[in-house]
């Protein structure tokens, strides 16, 4: 009776309205004007999906990022800022994505710019995946394989993402794919062994819920980034040899399988970077 009581008295916070707000201005402005508008369209725009996301965690159950602590979690945003432009750095050899209109923009504008749109990257992402963690379907899944964190496990899944990596490096053209899993083998490897949260933590007893949350939360985020991208600018396209087919806005269908795994890089980097932190409340501050 207390938690039916408690779920009438919860009511979508202020912060989530103004995050409604935000997504209302600036999707309207970043569609409607001419020229250069999303260089300073962007950040508004995810700033408002950040908080409506949490928000509405907070609304199913009781709890959110922000809630439970405003400072961590813009913390999450200068995490973000250095993680994504690892993947950046990662498509200088690929060359799988492209700005159109970054060339009106000197280095230092581009940089910081470009850093301020990829501080919303983890925080959407997390939240989102919080979110998904919400609904029955995934907290009531069955057990799925068993996947351990002991010595030679961890083992072997480091070598495997090394071994992608190299690939990825000496033939981009061909294993341009293998960026989605292969530093996310290496870097949640690292994490276990080091005594970091882990996905491994959760596999080893066959709980998957954490995974899926991850992989739905990042889907939802990946179709508005497509979505508000598409009558963007400046904006990206993709340039995605062997399945350039099927573009759904300027995503070829085939590229999205790569958000999956990509779900699971942005969870283990920030298990990553907190674990250099005693601090627990960091360290454990995203419950998926």
């Amino acid at each position: 009776m207390d938690d039916q009581k408690t779920n009438k008295l919860r009511r979508f916070p202020a912060y989530g309205w103004f995050g409604i707000l935000l997504i209302t201005v600036f999707w309207i402005l970043n569609w409607l004007l001419i020229g250069l508008r999303t260089h300073w369209g962007f950040f508004p725009l995810w700033l408002g999906y950040c908080l409506t996301i949490d928000g509405l965690v907070f609304l199913r159950k009781g709890t959110s990022m922000i809630k439970r602590n405003v400072f961590i979690y813009s913390l999450l945003f200068i995490i973000s800022i250095p993680v994504w432009w690892l993947f950046e750095f990662f498509n200088g050899i690929t060359q799988n994505w492209f700005y159109i209109g970054s060339e009106f923009f000197s280095g230092i504008e581009y940089f910081l710019l470009a850093s301020l749109s990829f501080s919303t990257v983890l925080p959407a992402v997390l939240g989102a995946a919080e979110f998904a963690g919400t609904f029955n379907w995934i907290k009531n899944l069955k057990q799925g394989p068993r996947i351990g964190n002991d010595r030679k496990t961890l083992g072997v899944l480091f070598l495997i993402g090394a071994v992608m990596l190299f690939l990825l490096i000496i033939f981009p053209a061909i294993f341009y794919p293998l960026l989605w899993i292969s530093i996310y083998l290496i870097v949640d490897s690292i994490n276990a062994a080091a005594g970091n949260n882990s996905l491994l933590v959760y596999t080893k007893n066959g709980d998957w819920g954490v995974i899926v949350s991850l992989f739905t939360g990042c889907m939802i985020c990946a179709f508005f980034w497509e979505m508000w991208n598409f009558y963007s600018y400046p904006k990206w396209v993709y340039r995605l040899p062997y399945v350039h087919v099927l573009e759904f806005f300027e995503m070829p269908l085939p590229g999205y399988i790569g958000y999956l795994p990509f779900s699971l890089e942005l969870f283990a980097f920030y298990n990553f970077i907190t674990g250099f932190f005693r601090n627990t409340d960091l360290r454990n501050f995203v419950q998926i």
